[in-house]
């Protein structure tokens, strides 16, 4: 089927996937804009997880201070050029991270840098509650993980929903920015600094 300009320039405007991949999603969507938004996002992911491999040395350290002066957040993202890092794309990500992080205190970048003994004492509480409840023993286990995962959205920075969208999380974000940059990123540490707080937690 025939496919407008005006078509690809609008999926590219949401998108801003390149001019020729809106045209080829539009052409296996059939025209229909959400199914070619869908199938960018998947090619896009494609992309992204190839690239996960890849060294990502440069970037940059954002700082972010929340209105009001309370909260502050250092932040380090990581790329693999010094292009990208000067890039608007990749310093709106930074900002949207850093922001992420002031709002939603996250206590570690990934599940891996969870100490075992936080997620251990986790764990003791849930089963707790769930005897307590009544909850029968031969569900326990299943209890116990389906919390586990609400804590880890909680408190894990990539696993938590973006504030500016809820239906994505930091790492589909980060992700949807490699597809797009075309290059390896990736969150390397933060700060978070509250007034009035003893130490900042990272």
């Amino acid at each position: 089927m025939s496919i407008s300009a005006q078509e690809v320039k609008t999926l590219r405007d949401r998108t801003g996937a390149g001019m020729m991949d809106c045209k080829k999603a539009l052409q296996k969507a059939d025209g229909d804009m959400d199914e070619a938004v869908e199938y960018l996002r998947k090619q896009g992911v494609a992309k992204a997880e190839k690239k996960s491999g890849r060294e990502a040395n440069e970037g940059r350290i954002t700082s972010y201070i929340h209105p009001g002066g309370r909260i502050g957040v250092l932040l380090e993202l990581n790329c693999e050029t010094d292009f990208v890092a000067k890039t608007d794309d990749f310093n709106e990500l930074a900002k949207d991270i850093a922001m992420q992080i002031a709002a939603m205190d996250p206590v570690a970048v990934s599940r891996e840098e969870l100490d075992d003994s936080l997620i251990e004492k986790e764990k003791k509480l849930y089963r707790e509650q769930a005897v307590d409840e009544g909850k029968p023993e031969h569900v326990l286990d299943q209890i116990i993980e389906g919390k586990l995962e609400k804590y880890f959205s909680e408190v894990v920075l990539l696993e938590q929903p973006f504030v500016k969208d809820n239906d994505k999380t930091i790492e589909q974000l980060v992700t949807d920015s490699i597809a797009k940059l075309g290059e390896n990123i990736s969150v390397s540490r933060f700060s978070r600094f509250e007034l009035g707080e003893d130490s900042a937690e990272e």
